[in-house]
């Protein structure tokens, strides 16, 4: 286990707007105003797009995404972390539960998803941290790591 100790810092409250991608406007967002690192939370509609549910195969040495296409709007409920990458970018891993007509799908929102009508989000600023994302040679993935 690795970890570093933090405090909450600032919170904001954004209303994404309709076609807007997540998480790419999110990230911008904390680039623009300096967050770092944060605990973010969604609410709201998505629509077109992909979600990571797991690999093809969970014994591989490289891992095969299954994506998951998003094509109709769907309810959506999100929790994630904002943490920066190896070159101090904010890196937003975020999953999703997303529901639509009585079924539900869930999945890392990573690939992309367009904002349906409107998503509430809040980001929870967390300062003081040292932990980074960190491509991992094994598994090829940027993966949160003591910096």
């Amino acid at each position: 286990m690795q970890y570093s100790q933090g405090s909450f810092g600032r919170v904001f409250t954004l209303r994404l707007e309709d076609d807007e991608r997540i998480p790419d406007c999110i990230e911008q967002f904390a680039a623009e105003h300096d967050i770092k690192s944060a605990l973010c939370t969604m609410i709201g509609g998505v629509d077109r797009g992909n979600v990571v549910a797991g690999p093809r195969d969970g014994e591989s040495p490289v891992i095969d995404p299954i994506l998951c296409p998003v094509e109709d709007p769907h309810e959506v409920v999100a929790l994630g972390t904002l943490f920066p990458d190896e070159s101090g970018a904010p890196t937003l891993h975020m999953h999703a539960a997303l529901g639509r007509d009585g079924r539900t799908r869930t999945g890392c929102i990573r690939p992309g998803l367009d904002v349906w009508l409107v998503g509430e989000v809040i980001i929870a600023e967390i300062t003081g941290t040292d932990m980074l994302r960190k491509k991992e040679a094994k598994s090829g993935l940027a993966l949160l790591c003591k910096g």
